[in-house]
Parts: C-alpha cells; structure tokens; sequence
C-alpha cells in the first residue's frame, strides 16, 4: 500500500509540475474580476450567470495601431479580454507589423506561443538559456508556423515589403510579457547605473542616455 500512495505522490508531484495553468474541474471557470477573493488566477463566476459573450472576443480581424518606436502592435485575448479562458490554460494575440517593424525581444514567463505568419514575411527567432546563448532564427513566409519555448527571449521582425500579420496561441490564459528593454532600462525606479554599464560593459553615460529614452 505505501509504495502505491509513494507513486500516487509522485505521479500528481509531476502533474502539478508541468502544468502551466491550473487544470480545469468543470466544464468551464468564467473569470469574475470583480470578486474581492484573491487567488492564484482568478474567481469563477456563478455558472448560473454564465452567458455565451463570457466566451466570446470581437475584433481580431481589426489592424492595430502600429505608429509606435518599434513599429507593431500586439492585441491580445487573455483572460483580461475573455473571460471564459479563465483556467483553460490557453489565449491568444494578433500580431501587426509595419514594414520593418519589430516585436521587440521579450519573455513570456507562464507560457509557451505558437505563431503563424497570416500575411508578410517575418524574421523570427529565440535564444536558448546560459550558458550556450545561441541563437535559433528562421524567415517566415505566409503560412508557416513557428514555436518559442516558454520562458525563452524571442523576437520577430517584419522583413517584407509592406505590412505583416501573424497569429500566435500561448499555453497560458494569462501568459505574462517581460520586453527586455523596457524591463532593464525601464525600470521603476531605475536599476543603478553603475550595475547595468558593468552588465553591458559600456560607459555609465551610455546607460544614462538608453535610461532617458524609456
């Protein structure tokens, strides 16, 4: 019998561990954000109040404003837009790209993304961890499918002519963003000066005048 409750342990140990989200015991968690409860992800509504635009998102066929520095613009439909994804473990976004616009590096700490180029042609790629930093990068035609391991920094950029729209699934109802830039020289309140021009090797001044620009 011990040997059977050990596995038994082990066996929800490792289910618990590969789970990015909180697995569903329902048919359906709709997302209450205006319960005072706080739990990791968010309060199910009374199913009795459930109604079918809980489960639904319109607009993702609508272009994104991409008059930006960087020059995309990312719509997103998580569990803050719809609802009804709330313990599903699984959102989505749209991707707009004018022409040399970047998806500027950036992390999704809670999630894993799949993305398919729509319209364009995307240069994209990701960075494994240290100590090996290498670099795995693809140019992306209409049609084809890319994935970024989570956790992992990645980027895309718009390579074509004109305009880019790309698709892209995360394995998460609200998998979190971390832009490198705006993390690093963004900061609130700043990271010191003196720490990131010794992590960068450049001249202080040098982070001063990045610092400014965020």
């Amino acid at each position: 019998m011990s040997h059977f409750l050990i596995f038994g342990l082990m066996l929800a140990t490792c289910s618990i561990a590969f789970a990015s989200d909180p697995s569903p015991l329902q048919d359906f968690c709709v997302a209450d954000p205006k319960s005072p409860v706080l739990v990791n992800g968010l309060v199910c509504k009374d199913p009795k109040l459930v109604q079918a635009n809980d489960f639904l998102f319109r607009g993702l066929n609508i272009m994104g404003n991409t008059t930006n520095a960087v020059g995309s613009n990312v719509t997103a439909v998580n569990v803050a837009q719809l609802p009804g994804l709330n313990t599903l473990g699984i959102s989505m976004v749209r991707i707009d790209f004018a022409p040399m616009g970047i998806n500027a590096p950036h992390t999704h700490p809670r999630a894993t993304e799949i993305l398919t180029v729509i319209e364009g042609r995307l240069l994209v790629g990701f960075v494994t961890s240290n100590p090996e930093n290498r670099l795995i990068s693809k140019v992306l035609e209409e049609g084809d499918v890319f994935v970024f391991p989570e956790g992992l920094i990645h980027f895309q950029q718009n390579i074509g002519h004109g305009n880019a729209v790309a698709i892209a699934a995360l394995s998460s109802q609200n998998p979190g963003v971390i832009t490198i830039a705006n993390a690093v020289f963004g900061s609130n309140p700043d990271i010191p000066g003196d720490i990131l021009a010794k992590a960068f090797q450049v001249d202080i001044n040098v982070v001063y005048q990045i610092q400014s620009k965020f």
